[in-house]
This record gives structure tokens, sequence and C-alpha cells, in this order.
């Protein structure tokens, strides 16, 4: 395994754990510090997160079967993403700022992730076809 994707899987192992940690907050204890609507936020983000730390999970995966030079901006693309995406929801949730812009940038950021993922893929069979 190569050293940086080492750091990948610590990446989305602490994305793992703090997702958990975060559901079950708001699953139960979030909705007596705040309003449904901040509790609908942070699920929202764990959602996100998760299907996101799966993604890329299953890209690392690939990378140790089939190494490509593009892979590493798609697991960049998405960790970035998460971060603004669902990092401004939970900093709306549980501290209260509005971040704004970041929301929506942090989402445009993991639907790069999954364009470059396919582009990833069709440069891959181009060169084993």
């Amino acid at each position: 395994m190569q050293r940086t994707d080492k750091v990948w899987w610590c990446i989305a192992a602490l994305s793992g754990a703090v997702l958990v940690i975060l559901g079950a907050y708001a699953a139960h204890g979030l909705a007596a510090r705040t309003t449904e609507t901040m509790v609908s936020a942070v699920e929202t983000g764990v959602r996100y997160q998760a299907w996101h730390t799966l993604a890329i999970m299953v890209v690392l995966v690939w990378r140790q079967v089939q190494p490509l030079a593009g892979q590493h901006w798609v697991l960049a693309l998405w960790v970035l993403g998460m971060g603004c995406f669902s990092g401004s929801l939970y900093l709306m949730a549980l501290a209260g700022l509005n971040i704004g812009i970041v929301t929506p940038i942090g989402g445009l950021l993991l639907m790069a992730g999954w364009l470059a993922l396919g582009v990833v893929a069709l440069l891959a069979q181009r060169r084993h076809t």
C-alpha cells in the first residue's frame, strides 16, 4: 500500500467516526438544543458524508487493484466537498454559524468528484482497449 493511501484510509476512518458520532447526537440529543430544521441539516450532512466516505473506500480498494493517476483527484474532491458541505451544515446546526456559500461550494466539489471518477474510469478503459 502506498503511503498516500494510508493517509486516505485514515481520513476515511476519521470521517466514519465523525459521522457516527454526529448521527447519534442528531438522533438522541440535538433536538433538545435546536430546531427540527437544524436536526434535519445535521442528518443531511451525515447522510452525504456517509455515502462519500463509503465511496472513498471503494476508490481506495480500486487503487489497490488498478492504481491510476486521477484517482487522487477524485478522493481530494470528495474530502474537500464533505468538509465544505457537511461541515458547514454541522457548524450551522451546532455552533449557529452560517457560512452561506460554503455549503453549495461543497456540493459542487462532491459533484466534481463524481464527474472526475467518470473521467478516470473512461481514461482507464481507453488505455486497456
